[in-house]
């Protein structure tokens, strides 16, 4: 199958009037809802790409755009260099998985793959090698003459893939298509996706709110929020640089502090006031000194150590909350200032661990190499983070 790259110029979408549904690319401007706001997005051949974030930001509409299904405002859709921006879907040469599979339910698996082989007028003979050969490429071969009702969810989402990928598409849409599956099947499913992927070498497009999926199986990936993507990276360029507070609240759990910039001795480093508490950072800090701006450091980072420890990036706490996550044990700290702190502490067996109980005075380390000074302050990046921790290093792929 051959690659597609995907290319994006001032790509946008209003919905309501003066861009109503359905308008033509290029349609005039007037009030209206803006679902996508002048992207410019390049993803070449062969690329797993994600969108990520949260619902309403623009990341669903996108891939619409991309595929056909809704028309562009203004800007461009390019695929393989040619501009398919008033191309009908059907003449595109994608395909997209949707999070319902939408399989035909008195159809058997080997009949669902091979239902748009059966409109394309492909000879009986390509159409079951065709079709043999998808099943066997996600591994659903022993379950062709099983109807879905008799096909787990994971097997379901298999067999849809099989459908989009046997017609050979240049590029591959797919729409949050793990999010009907249980935590522990997505874990799964999200590695077995990713091989699939580099098996078959095209382009992956996929669209997801969940952080997890989007740090597992992305080459890069573009965090949006209004209609806007406002960091694009790889998965540790994004986790351990984000652009701003909002990316970092966004993209795993991250402790998000106000500080006041005391000063600013030269281009790399910079003091801040966090309370009564002096803290340096090694990273460039876009703030200027008097201002107040939000420090980031990420949970996994945080030292808990004995109170009364001395030294640079230190500041006192008391431990608030304790949760045994299994790998890791999860601390939540109350600052002096009355912020919230998390730490991750990995179950190594260290013996000073079993000495974390509620109410217990410490001193929490935050390296400067770890703490960042980032501009913007969204409400939501405001909230203590107390999700889950950073995802775990991917298993195996599976042997298709």
């Amino acid at each position: 199958m051959a690659g597609g790259s995907i290319e994006l110029t001032g790509l946008t979408k209003r919905f309501g009037r003066g861009g109503a549904d359905g308008g033509g690319a290029g349609g005039g401007g007037g009030a209206g809802h803006v679902a996508v706001d002048n992207i410019d997005l390049l993803v070449p051949s062969g690329e797993f790409f994600s969108l990520l974030g949260p619902s309403g930001c623009g990341k669903t509409t996108t891939l619409r755009l991309i595929a056909g299904f809704e028309q562009p405002t203004a800007g461009q859709i390019l695929l393989d260099g040619a501009d398919v921006s008033a191309v009908p879907p059907h003449k595109r040469n994608v395909n997209t998985v949707f999070q319902s599979y939408a399989l035909f339910p008195f159809l058997s698996a080997f009949d669902n793959v091979a239902f748009g082989l059966r409109h394309a007028r492909v000879t009986k003979a390509e159409l079951r090698s065709r079709v043999g050969a998808a099943l066997e490429l996600v591994s659903m071969s022993l379950f062709a003459t099983r109807r879905p009702s008799q096909l787990s969810g994971g097997q379901q989402q298999r067999i849809a893939l099989a459908r989009a990928l046997v017609l050979n598409p240049a590029v591959l849409l797919l729409d949050e298509p793990l999010g009907a599956l249980d935590a522990k099947l997505r874990r799964t499913l999200k590695v077995e996706l990713k091989a699939l992927q580099e098996r078959v070498g095209i382009t992956f497009l996929y669209v997801t709110h969940d952080q997890e999926e989007a740090l597992t199986m992305s080459d890069r990936l573009a965090v949006m929020h209004d209609g806007r993507i406002v960091q694009i990276g790889t998965p540790r360029e994004i986790y351990e640089e984000p652009a701003d507070a909002y990316v970092a609240d966004f993209l795993g759990a991250a402790n998000l502090m106000e500080v006041s910039v005391s000063q600013r001795s030269d281009g790399s480093t910079a003091a801040l006031k966090l309370g009564d508490s002096t803290l340096v950072t090694s990273h460039d800090c876009p703030a200027a000194p008097g201002e107040t701006a939000h420090a980031v450091i990420r949970p996994e980072r945080v030292r808990v150590e004995e109170h009364g420890s001395a030294g640079q990036n230190r500041v006192p706490a008391l431990v608030e909350r304790v949760v045994f996550l299994g790998a890791a044990t999860q601390v939540m700290l109350r600052l002096a200032t009355g912020a919230s702190l998390q730490a991750l502490l990995q179950n190594d067996g260290d013996p000073s661990r079993a000495g974390l109980a509620q109410g217990t005075p410490v001193h929490a380390y935050l390296p400067p190499d770890a703490l960042r000074v980032l501009p913007g302050s969204p409400a939501a990046a405001l909230v203590p983070a107390i999700a889950a921790p950073a995802p775990a290093a991917a298993a195996a792929p599976f042997a298709g």
